[in-house]
């Protein structure tokens, strides 16, 4: 997978991984704007997710990745932001998946819910996938309407 350049964002329940994944995407040779938070000391995760997603829907980033304990309300505050698509994923399908039929370019996923290694699979998955297009293509423009 080429180069990118990912927003990345938690809260304090996303932390620890978050810390892992941007290690793991440097290694990968990727570019990544970690907007926080810089600990795991309790926040209120909007302030975190908001600015993951506006990079990405205004090309400052390509992909965006927003981590919580479940990873639900950040999906949620990703996809207030428009122009974004924002997949909850919890397995190595649901990121296929969100990528090929969904052409998601943000990744929310629940510290809480997978075990690390299981997370930089998904991120791996998520970022190498490629959207399908087709019969996917007029789901998407109608979803952006």
């Amino acid at each position: 997978m080429p180069p990118m350049k990912i927003a990345i964002g938690s809260d304090h329940a996303g932390f620890r991984y978050k810390q892992a994944i941007i290690e793991h995407l440097k290694k990968a040779g990727h570019e990544v704007v970690d907007f926080g938070t810089d600990s795991d000391a309790s926040v209120d995760y909007p302030k975190y997710i908001r600015p993951v997603a506006e990079a990405v829907a205004t090309g400052q980033a390509e992909r965006g990745i927003v981590l919580g304990g479940s990873g639900n309300g950040e999906a949620i505050v990703a996809n207030r932001v428009h122009g974004i698509r924002c997949g909850l994923c919890w397995n190595l399908e649901s990121a296929r998946l969100t990528r090929q039929h969904n052409d998601a370019n943000v990744l929310s996923l629940g510290e809480r819910m997978m075990d690390e290694a299981t997370a930089l699979a998904i991120v791996d998955l998520f970022l190498s996938t490629p959207f399908e297009g087709g019969r996917h293509l007029a789901r998407i423009q109608q979803i952006d309407a």
